[in-house]
């Protein structure tokens, strides 16, 4: 080891010296008084590094420099000002007294014994004069030498060229596991690179073969990349090759291959739909009441979900809605009876069984190509038999619904063939998604009890995009959307201790329910939460260092360039997601923005 000690001296000696500590510094932060041949260089951001004795071993502190200041104090003498203000500058002053001061933020501390390098704390302030090095990759490199294969990269240092070290850990204990689940916030404005980076994130959680990810897709964007297909944006990643490299098996799930399974489901799906509207029962107490009965009745009458779809279901629900005992349940006074009595006689069951009830029930109908139940599919990916566990997308968008629907004109009539699955449209809405979504959060939860009564992890992440949609601050005035948001911040609470970890993509902070803000352990910022609200959240969680958000404000906007290769889609992250990191203070890093570097840097190469 004392041949490695040497080692990583050297690659820090031979490192670009700028500067020395300076005063006053403290545990908290450093000041450096930059070097002459340094002040014309560009500092912020940049990923530093000085070595001191502490407790007689040698020790290695790592920080970002968050400012650079000038200090010229003939220049701030009044005399002198108004000589200035007459002759521009006075060459006997101006420039040669400058002082360039800089801040520094220590994130990491390494400490160097018979082991290794060992994570450790600034206990004591170095001397000044003590030299302060650019770090580069092979310091970096040779400092985390022990942990080269759990690196992972996403970037490199905030406008410097050495990748920035991260780590995405199981969570499951074992090699390479963080023991427990940790839940991640990625937010930025959109365009910032906040759904690219969760591609990334998502790749470094799929090298683990006993890690199982599921993604709960409103927009159908990681459904496109899983199946290959081209996305909008220049920045295109390679998913499904990428995945298929790492050995990662994945599936992709759209509404037409789920199989809802649950009555209750039926009954709220059949309450969104026009079905009722069209025999005169609007929304509201009366056709809940219509829905639930019909349900109930249909269960009584020993009809499966799986046969819903059947004339013979169809003709079954249609005589109970004749029965006036029925109609007593959802119309109470007879002037009601009359009219809807009067609707349901002039009806066309024809229209109605291909316009109304097909829509519905097709989604609860086994015999489709390729579909899945819920359940089946949750069981399928949380199998803890499986030597190496799924990828799952479950692609929720309405885009995809409309994929192979035909006309419902063209329909056969009552009494001809039945239509086939595929050439029914699927009755879909938000309410129908929200709906979905309670579904597949319920089932998660409930296989996380059942998992942790056996006492066994579920190591298992899960991906929900356009979170401030799903578990917005603001009450939501739709009832579905309250149940997914109360389900979500009751898993953000409890599922940690299950292995179930979360990853909640917003546009927003302000706007996402504060609870499940408190309960993340990493963040990522990118562009757009320096104004008003968001800037205010940002800074409650930032937890008041100013010099960090301070640098977090001078993040260019990426469309902002002058060109696609000149982007910087940068970021700021706080949480145990680096070596260098464990401090607790924030990092800074440009996500790549070409496929290439961030292949090559990870491994990923794909042919």
């Amino acid at each position: 080891m004392i041949d490695e000690r040497k080692n990583l001296d050297q690659l820090v000696d031979e490192a670009e010296r700028i500067g020395v500590v300076g005063s006053p510094s403290s545990t908290g932060e450093m000041a450096l008084d930059i070097l002459a041949g340094a002040v014309s260089k560009k500092l912020v951001g940049e990923l530093a590094l000085f070595r001191y004795l502490q407790d007689g071993r040698s020790h290695y502190a790592l920080g970002q420099i968050t400012e650079v200041t000038l200090r010229n104090v003939w220049h701030e003498d009044p005399t002198m000002r108004s000589l200035i203000r007459q002759r521009g500058r006075i060459d006997a002053v101006s420039e040669r007294q400058d002082t360039h001061l800089g801040g520094m933020i220590i994130s990491a501390v390494f400490s160097a014994d018979a082991n290794g390098y060992r994570p450790s704390i600034l206990g004591t302030v170095p001397a000044t004069g003590t030299p302060i090095h650019l770090a580069n990759d092979d310091v970096l490199t040779e400092l985390l030498s022990p942990y080269r294969d759990q690196l992972f990269y996403l970037g490199n240092v905030y406008g410097s060229r050495p990748l920035l070290p991260l780590w995405f850990k199981h969570f499951d204990t074992g090699p390479q596991g963080a023991g427990e689940a940790y839940h991640l916030g990625i937010f930025g404005k959109t365009g910032s690179g906040k759904s690219v980076l969760a591609k990334m994130i998502l790749l470094a959680y799929a090298r683990y073969p006993k890690m199982a990810i599921l993604v709960i897709d409103p927009q159908g964007e990681f459904a496109k990349e899983a199946r290959g297909e081209a996305v909008p944006g220049e920045f295109r990643l390679p998913m499904k090759e990428a995945l298929h490299r790492l050995g990662k098996p994945t599936k992709v799930y759209s509404v037409r291959d789920l199989v809802l399974d649950r009555w209750d489901l039926f009954a709220q799906i059949l309450y969104e739909s026009s079905f009722f509207e069209q025999l005169s029962i609007p929304k509201g107490e009366n056709r809940q009441l219509a829905a639930d009965t019909l349900a109930d009745r249909l269960q009584r009458a020993k009809i499966t979900l799986k046969d819903l779809h059947s004339r013979a279901s169809f003709q079954r629900a249609w005589d109970l809605l004749g029965d006036e005992n029925v109609q007593k349940v959802f119309y109470r006074t007879e002037s009601s009876r009359i009219r809807f009595q009067s609707m349901y006689g002039h009806a066309d069951r024809n229209f109605f069984y291909t316009a109304y009830w097909l829509p519905v029930t097709q989604l609860f109908r086994e015999d489709r190509a390729g579909a899945q139940k819920v359940e089946g599919l949750l069981y399928g990916l949380f199998d803890p038999a499986q030597e190496r566990r799924h990828l799952v997308v479950v692609d929720l968008s309405v885009e995809q619904i409309a994929q192979g629907a035909g006309d419902v004109n063209a329909l056969p009539l009552f009494g001809g063939e039945q239509p086939q699955a595929e050439g029914t449209p699927l009755f879909w809405n938000d309410t129908i998604q929200a709906l979905v979504i309670k579904r597949l959060l319920e089932g998660v939860r409930v296989s996380a009890e059942g998992t942790y009564k056996q006492n066994r992890s579920l190591n298992t992440l899960v991906l929900m995009d356009e979170a401030h949609r799903l578990a917005p601050r603001e009450e939501p005035e739709n009832e579905e959307r309250k149940a997914v948001r109360a389900i979500l911040i009751d898993a953000a609470r409890t599922t940690r201790k299950y292995g179930v970890g979360w990853m909640f993509i917003s546009q927003t902070l302000s706007s996402l329910h504060r609870e499940i803000l408190e309960q993340l352990r990493i963040f990522f910022f990118g562009f757009g939460l320096g104004m008003g609200a968001e800037f205010k959240a940002l800074g409650e969680l930032v937890g008041g260092r100013s010099k960090a958000l301070d640098l977090y404000q001078l993040f260019r906007d990426p469309h902002s360039s002058f060109d696609v290769a000149s982007r910087e889609y940068s970021f700021m992250t706080i949480g145990p997601v680096s070596p260098l990191s464990f401090a607790g203070t924030p990092l800074f890093f440009n996500a790549f923005n070409t496929v290439a570097g961030f292949l090559e840097a990870n491994r990923l190469e794909v042919s």
